[in-house]
């Protein structure tokens, strides 16, 4: 063997198994594919079984959100603030509040109370067409 054979710790037996299982691997792929590795989907009908309806994806949960308003603040301010701080915001009293779902403004609404608890009773809902306009931007 000569110092080139050696020198990358590739010897000629190497070289000869390495073609070798070249050669077995270029035989496996010249056997023709058998007929019957691929289903026919032509004659079936697409449409038979299926359902037209959302019900699979109605357990889906998303996350919904009432906005009352939004601002900035700078970290000094931010680290001041201690119990009974008051942080003013943008929206207005009275003001619809928002309604987001996934971060997505989907509707507008008044703030209620029922049961000891805060609601939001709808007032205005963004139609589909303007959801998915806000969706593309």
């Amino acid at each position: 063997m000569s110092n080139d054979d050696k020198e990358g710790g590739i010897t000629a037996d190497d070289w000869g198994a390495a073609l070798s299982e070249q050669g077995q691997a270029e035989a496996l792929q010249a056997k023709p594919a058998a007929a019957n590795v691929f289903q026919d989907f032509g004659d079936r009908n697409v449409k038979s079984g299926t359902t037209h309806d959302i019900e699979f994806i109605l357990d889906i949960p998303v996350q919904l959100t009432v906005e009352l308003g939004r601002t900035k603040i700078a970290i000094k301010n931010l680290l001041q603030l201690a119990q009974g701080s008051v942080i003013e915001l943008n929206g207005l009293a009275g003001e619809p509040m928002d309604v987001l779902v996934n971060g997505c403004l989907i509707a507008q609404g008044e703030v209620v109370v029922v049961n000891d608890k805060f609601g939001i009773r709808l007032t205005d809902i963004t139609s589909p067409a303007e959801r998915i306009r806000k969706l593309n931007r």
